[in-house]
């Protein structure tokens, strides 16, 4: 064989296994240069959300009747740019929007989402249009919810850390009664009645008011590698940070996602699913007609709130404290027996959950409320910590209570949201933050 014919031959011979080489990246799921990381929808951000507006408990007492001077009418050819802070970051998002407690099918058009500058701007060159089912409006029928397309995130070369996305939407009409969830803690913006679509505009200009409040918008996506965990944290007011820092990202859960992120990278998404005066147990027929401020009781908003949110794999349930006040009095049994419902639940669905021992509520009313409030959150946290229920425990109330008086820790009292004294129920940002340093991190991290 001549040096020509061997060349040629040699030359076929590396097209073959090159060739192979392909066929077997393709097959066996080799990642060098040709395959690509597998990805899915992981949660970043949600707001259990409650109504019809204006039932629910606020952050701030605030008067809204300027921007909604109907309730039944809601909101009227009007946009809504929603601040929201998403845990973890990927190229692609997608939105869920919420009519779930509306009685009137309501009409979105021109949303679109982009990075926050400051306060109601928009950083230039990152507002991109989102669409759903490739159309630029959707009409959501009551009761229902609906996720956007995806949508590849623009960040104008300014990075993602410690940046909250502006999720812009015009609501063609009128909506009728407005779900949405009271209890923000973050500034979002509105515009007024009659003013049209502004949400394109990036200005400050473009809305005019603000709210305390999130209204429709129940849920933020990222496209993320398989295996990412996303972590729910089930509650009422103190998961939903009631006498935290306005803007400042200080509930126990925004605490705990840093210290998950400082151990483990982006490997874990943190969201929350508190929401002020929720309760384990009642009431039983909630409704939009028959509103109730704490919202659907644990049990009945599980499907939504919990297991519809997309990467689930552990949730940390606080909750109980409601139960036990005058308005619902309830037993220390019906609480058991509704966690367990709910406990049997989620491990239905291979979903661990971490019960969360009660924090003090002494001199949050009156004595004999509060000694007959106290000695049901005693039994009940027994009931957490002994009953094997939970695939583990966090002890809020040892992190956060003064042996001495059985109150919450004097440095934890004062509110951060406004300064006042406190109410002796809801910890202030010290307070949870002790209680996000009593959680194990390697407990939630192991499969």
């Amino acid at each position: 064989m001549n040096a020509r014919a061997r060349r040629a031959r040699h030359g076929r011979l590396a097209l073959r296994l090159a060739l192979l080489s392909v066929c077997a990246w393709t097959v066996i799921g080799a990642t060098p240069l040709l395959a690509q990381p597998a990805s899915a929808w992981t949660t970043a951000w949600a707001a259990s959300v409650q109504g019809p507006y204006p039932v629910g408990n606020v952050s701030l007492p605030t008067r809204l009747e300027q921007l909604f001077p109907s309730p039944e009418s809601g909101a009227r050819n009007q946009s809504f740019r929603l601040i929201v802070r998403p845990d973890v970051w990927g190229p692609q998002a997608r939105l869920r929007l919420s009519n779930a407690l509306g009685t009137r099918p309501v009409t979105f058009d021109d949303v679109f989402v982009g990075l926050q500058l400051s306060g109601s701007a928009v950083l230039k060159g990152t507002n991109t249009p989102v669409l759903f089912s490739g159309r630029t409006s959707i009409t959501i029928a009551p009761g229902a919810d609906a996720w956007s397309d995806a949508v590849t995130l623009h960040t104008a070369g300014a990075g993602t850390d410690g940046r909250k996305l502006a999720v812009s939407l015009h609501v063609v009409g009128e909506s009728g009664p407005m779900t949405w969830h009271a209890k923000a803690l973050t500034t979002s913006y509105v515009s007024f009645q009659g003013s049209g679509s502004t949400t394109a505009d990036e200005r400050e200009q473009a809305f005019p008011a603000s709210t305390t409040s999130w209204f429709f918008l129940d849920a933020v996506d990222m496209q993320l590698p398989q295996g990412t965990r996303t972590i729910v944290t089930l509650g009422d007011s103190i998961t939903d940070g009631t006498a935290s820092t306005l803007n400042g990202d200080d509930r126990w859960p925004d605490v705990l996602s840093r210290r998950l992120h400082a151990q483990f990278g982006d490997r874990v998404s943190v969201v929350n699913a508190g929401i002020g005066g929720n309760r384990v147990v009642g009431p039983l027929d909630y409704a939009p007609s028959k509103p109730f401020a704490g919202g659907p009781p644990a049990g009945q908003r599980l499907e939504r709130d919990v297991l519809r949110l997309s990467g689930v794999t552990t949730v940390i349930w606080l909750e109980g404290i409601n139960d036990f006040g005058v308005a619902a009095n309830t037993s220390v049994d019906a609480v058991q027996q509704a966690m367990r419902d709910v406990v049997t639940r989620l491990h239905a669905k291979g979903i661990r959950i971490f019960g969360a021992t009660l924090t003090s509520a002494v001199g949050n009313g009156t004595p004999v409320d509060s000694a007959a409030r106290e000695t049901k959150r005693q039994a009940l946290n027994t009931f957490i910590r002994t009953s094997g229920l939970f695939d583990g425990v966090f002890d809020f109330d040892r992190a956060t209570t003064d042996p001495a008086t059985g109150a919450m820790r004097d440095a934890f009292i004062p509110n951060s949201t406004d300064g006042g004294p406190g109410d002796h129920l809801h910890p202030n940002r010290l307070g949870y933050a002790a209680m996000a340093g009593a959680v194990a991190l390697d407990a939630l991290m192991t499969p």
